[in-house]
């Protein structure tokens, strides 16, 4: 008898391991009572990208699988698994179909999730081992994405999926981070070639614009409240802005030495906030005067990365390296940390 339920015992393991292994695991898991599965999430998270959802929440990605925080603040987050293996969720923004959409930068998928039932449907990219990085809404309702590997800029329909690559002529240009221009043309920075590019949603052509500083490794990319487009700079420690008209590209030193200025977004101050993952810092550029100030983050050495404006009018950010999220009002610079629970 004993026998028989041990050899019960590991067939049953081994069925588990095998749907494991097969990436059978339900699409949904939602994590919000569990301490300990929510501090695994956190302690192995690697934090990405983050932005507020249509239905008022803060959604971000993270470890494989997509996390979202409920405004007003709960405890714990909830959690909502990739079941592709290695996904590597990267950017997230939201949809004008009501979804939430994601890069995948290891599964070479765009995947959607609903946040009304968290149910997660995922769309393979035509190329090979692409990188999909940045991913916005265009003005035309389809999301756009960078493809670092491939050199190209995607756009995928919310009605069917259909995803169409178009081609950057600048080789090895690396294609990062992605926005809307007040122009209604697409704008991204350009990883490898210390470029910003644009791409018009209708005819698809593409044109890029060097920027002075050589080497500077532009990184985050977002529409400022007076016309321009603003950049960061994480080798070249500096805020870039662009014109979309002409073209021309200002640029501001960080006062932080190597501060590796890396996401950016427009506050309801009026200013460009940005993150110093370096610097350990967040920052913010008056876009009339160039007047730059920065706020410790409290956690040392946290990595701030990704930067949104969100509920309350506070500006929130992923901290990559400390594992947790941040928000900083753009009233007093106070920070708060440790959404991410």
């Amino acid at each position: 008898m004993n026998k028989k339920i041990t050899v019960v015992s590991i067939s049953l393991v081994l069925i588990l391991i095998i749907i494991m292994l097969c990436g059978c695991l339900p699409k949904t898991i939602s994590e919000t009572t569990s301490t300990t599965q929510n501090q695994y999430i956190r302690d192995f998270a690697g934090l990405v990208t983050i932005t507020a959802g249509p239905d008022g929440n803060l959604w971000f990605t993270e470890f494989n699988g997509i996390g979202k925080i409920i405004y007003p603040i709960k405890l714990g987050v909830d959690f909502y698994y990739v079941s592709t293996f290695n996904a590597g969720p990267s950017g997230i923004t939201a949809g004008t179909d009501g979804n939430l959409w994601f890069t995948e930068r290891g599964g070479n998928k765009i995947g959607e999730v609903s946040p009304t039932t968290g149910d997660i449907t995922e769309y393979n990219i035509p190329s090979s081992n692409a990188g999909p990085s940045g991913i916005t809404a265009g003005p035309d309702g389809n999301l756009w994405f960078t493809e670092y590997n491939r050199n190209k800029i995607g756009k995928i329909s919310p009605t069917n999926g259909q995803i169409t690559e178009y081609n950057i002529s600048t080789a090895k240009a690396h294609p990062n981070c992605i926005t809307a221009g007040p122009d209604g043309n697409l704008w991204f920075t350009e990883n490898g070639s210390n470029k910003i590019g644009k791409i018009s949603p209708t005819a698809g052509v593409i044109t890029e614009y060097s920027v002075p500083t050589l080497n500077t490794t532009t990184s985050g990319i977002t529409a400022g409240p007076d016309g321009s487009l603003w950049f960061t700079e994480s080798y070249g420690n500096k805020i870039g802005k662009i014109s979309p008209v002409t073209g021309d590209i200002t640029e501001y030193i960080v006062p932080t030495a190597d501060s590796g200025p890396d996401g950016i977004t427009a506050g309801t101050d009026g200013n460009l906030w940005f993150t110093e993952f370096n610097g350990n810092k967040i920052g913010k550029i008056s876009p009339v005067t160039g007047v730059i100030t920065e706020y410790d983050v409290p956690t040392v050495n946290s990595g701030p990365h990704c930067i949104t404006i969100g509920p309350g009018n506070n500006l929130w950010f992923t901290e990559q390296n400390g594992e947790k999220i941040g928000k900083i009002s753009p009233t007093d610079g106070m920070i708060t940390e440790d959404f991410h629970n």
